[in-house]
């Protein structure tokens, strides 16, 4: 998340239909899904294909999988039976009960009470809802009844277990939050036997924003004295205003809220101290911290220095970045309007009144000339490092960007490149960067940006290696790009009478295996991987590229639409890599940030994979597959007989450990 990478993607064949939310089983690092109701899927992140993935059949109806991180993966069916996943995969076609009749499963959750799992679900039958509460290791179930709230009616549950005692907290459509207190007992015979309990409610909040009341859709439990509420305002004469809203049940106060203009799903999930919903056409993910709950810190009147105050309670750094973006695209003047709204530490709580806010900062720096612009950027760089500082920088460079994109003669190079290159930066911080720089033709910055951004989506990776592959080395001779990755190793002027061919040091030469070829091969073509292809800069670009990290599954679509004369001279390249790296027993290339044998290799695969068809039908492509393929197949032969000799060497390096060193001998050791 944090780099903004797709790792993986499955999918089911056309016409099957994933019926239940994907989980990760903690214990086996495995995804486990289940499509078309029945059809249970368990994979890994190596695998490629979901339809060659585990499959089984279940007898029952799925409604919702459950993974805990110390007690396995749990399987709940619409009729309400139970099962972990291991008693299950042991015999998928099992019967399994139904403990409900006509009601419907409204809400589910998975908890561990001590070392037992116990899941907790909700129904609803003629507007009656239920409470279950079951430990499947101990075969125990209990089923409750909801006390009613006419007219209200229960819109999300949510809960947790503290001391023996389950606290489900239930948003109803009153805009308020009721208690339900669930002791988690022992089975008996006497309670076999009772009938259904019925469960009273206590209020808990009434969800009331300056005399406004919040229409909830959403509720998550933060710790035993927070809950966070997603939900919406009323605006007179507009459209209601979505927020996100977190509270304090211990004093029934609101802790602190954010207003989300760009939209939500009306969904909200919390993990590990981290907020998940989608905001606008992206899923926003915002850190938050719990403080010890008081009444100072409940009413915003802390004194104490050394806590965090009520605006710190949660990083809105994402939500502002997000907000600002859609503000200067629009051209709208709302910077000042926003940081209104930012819950970054304030003048008054950080004692620092001489300093620009980031929304004053933007709008300062929006029309600035290329002195001012300088100036307040060494000052801003020149701070101590903050949490927010890397946050405001990525403003600031979203904000260039945006003016680089309205003025084309507007392009601050050094600027960019200075910030780059000084700051740990990340392609989603700057989202536009790259792409203004390949507008610009800024090989240098784009360089730069390949080398260090550790999340660039594949199209972009895509676009930048066809732009290298595209610009003549004439060009190439007057840009500015550093060459530490490809000077060691590249020949800038390679004379065809020094070409030799020779035994090298992995045991290929260029004449080994001559005859194996049916294509007898003109000496010039021989000589593919001994001369670099492309010129030094252009070299050192392409590095740039293989050292860039990628998703195969989001590149290769990418690859195939490279031009076939470009991809014959990357394939000629990477050729020329792996023959270099070839001839040293390490493998491994001088000098800075070179590739190395692995993103050779993979790379060459990956070209291969998606331009295959085109190079096996062109002819200017037929002498390098043909090279490639007999030098390829020469270390494999060489590698083998390594294989079979490796015993006697590890003999003979036995034999050494044991001579006395002082011992002068001759040995003459026959390798069978």
């Amino acid at each position: 998340i944090s780099d903004q990478k797709p790792l993986g993607c499955w999918s089911v064949k056309h016409g099957q239909i994933l019926t239940c939310p994907v989980v990760c089983n903690f214990e086996t690092h495995e995804y486990i899904a289940v499509h078309d109701d029945k059809v249970l899927r368990i994979w890994k992140n190596e695998d490629l294909n979901l339809d060659k993935a585990f499959k089984a059949t279940l007898s029952a109806e799925v409604y919702r999988i459950h993974s805990l991180p110390q007690g396995g993966a749990l399987v709940l069916f619409r009729g309400g039976g139970v099962r972990t996943l291991d008693v299950l995969l042991e015999a998928p076609q099992q019967e399994i009960e139904s403990l409900i009749s006509a009601e419907a499963i409204r809400w589910s959750g998975a908890f561990m009470e001590g070392q037992e799992p116990v899941l907790i679900f909700t129904t609803e039958k003629n507007k009656d809802f239920f409470v279950y509460v079951q430990k499947p290791k101990l075969n125990s179930l209990h089923k409750y009844k909801l006390e009613q709230q006419k007219p209200a009616r229960p819109l999300c549950f949510t809960a947790h277990i503290t001391n023996q005692t389950v606290t489900l907290l239930c948003l109803y459509s009153n805009n308020s939050v009721y208690q339900v207190l669930i002791p988690l007992q022992q089975d008996t015979e006497e309670e076999e036997e009772k009938e259904e309990e019925v469960l009273s409610k206590s209020l808990l909040l009434n969800l009331s924003v300056s005399g406004a009341a919040l229409k909830g859709t959403s509720l998550v439990v933060l710790d035993k004295d927070h809950v966070a509420v997603l939900g919406s305002l009323p605006d007179p004469g507009k459209k209601p205003k979505e927020c996100l809203t977190i509270w304090n049940t211990k004093f029934q106060t609101l802790q602190t809220s954010k207003e989300l203009p760009l939209g939500t799903s009306g969904q909200l999930w919390c993990y590990e101290e981290k907020f998940f919903l989608i905001h606008g056409k992206v899923l926003t993910v915002i850190m938050y911290k719990c403080e010890t709950s008081s009444l100072a810190a409940a009413v915003g009147k802390l004194k104490d220095s050394q806590t965090l105050d009520v605006s710190s309670f949660v990083n809105w750094n994402t939500l502002e970045e997000e907000e600002l973006l859609v503000s200067f695209q629009s051209q709208e003047s709302v910077a000042l309007k926003a940081e209104s709204r930012m819950s970054l530490r304030s003048n008054r709580s950080t004692g620092q009144s001489g300093t620009l806010s980031v929304g004053q900062l933007l709008l300062r720096l929006k029309d600035a000339s290329n002195y001012v612009l300088e100036t307040e950027l060494k000052k801003l760089m020149a701070k101590a490092p903050t949490p927010d500082l890397q946050a405001t920088i990525g403003c600031v460079v979203t904000a260039l960007t945006d003016r680089c994109k309205r003025n084309p003669k507007f392009y601050p190079q050094n600027l960019l490149q200075e910030i780059v290159e000084t700051r740990d930066m990340s392609y989603s911080l700057c989202p536009d960067l790259m792409a203004v720089a390949l507008e610009q033709k800024d090989l240098q910055l784009l360089q730069i940006c390949l080398e260090r951004f550790p999340d660039i989506p594949e199209e972009i990776t895509y676009a930048c290696l066809k732009a290298f592959l595209s610009i003549s080395e004439d060009h190439l001779k007057s840009v500015d790009v550093n060459l530490d990755s490809a000077i060691c190793y590249v020949d800038i002027e390679c004379n065809d009478m020094e070409v030799k061919t020779e035994i090298l040091e992995n045991g290929f030469s260029e004449e080994m295996d001559q005859d194996m070829c049916d294509t007898k091969i003109p000496k010039e073509t021989q000589r593919d991987g001994a001369s670099c292809p492309v010129g030094l800069q252009k070299a050192a670009l392409l590095n740039a590229v293989l050292h860039s990290a990628y998703t195969e599954t989001f590149l290769l679509p990418h690859l195939k639409n490279l031009p076939a004369q470009q991809a014959i001279l990357f394939l000629r390249y990477l050729y020329y890599l792996y023959v270099k790296c070839s001839e040293k027993v390490n493998t491994t290339l001088p000098g800075i940030r070179s590739p190395t044998i692995n993103q050779i290799m993979d790379w060459m695969c990956l070209l291969l994979d998606a331009q295959f068809t085109v190079m096996v039908m062109l002819p200017e492509a037929k002498d390098l597959l043909s090279n490639l393929h007999k030098f390829v197949r020469a270390q494999v032969r060489f590698y083998s007989e390594l294989n079979k000799i490796e015993g006697s060497l590890r003999e003979l390096q036995r034999l050494n450990h044991l001579r006395e060193s002082q011992t002068y001998s001759i040995e003459v050791l026959e390798i069978i």
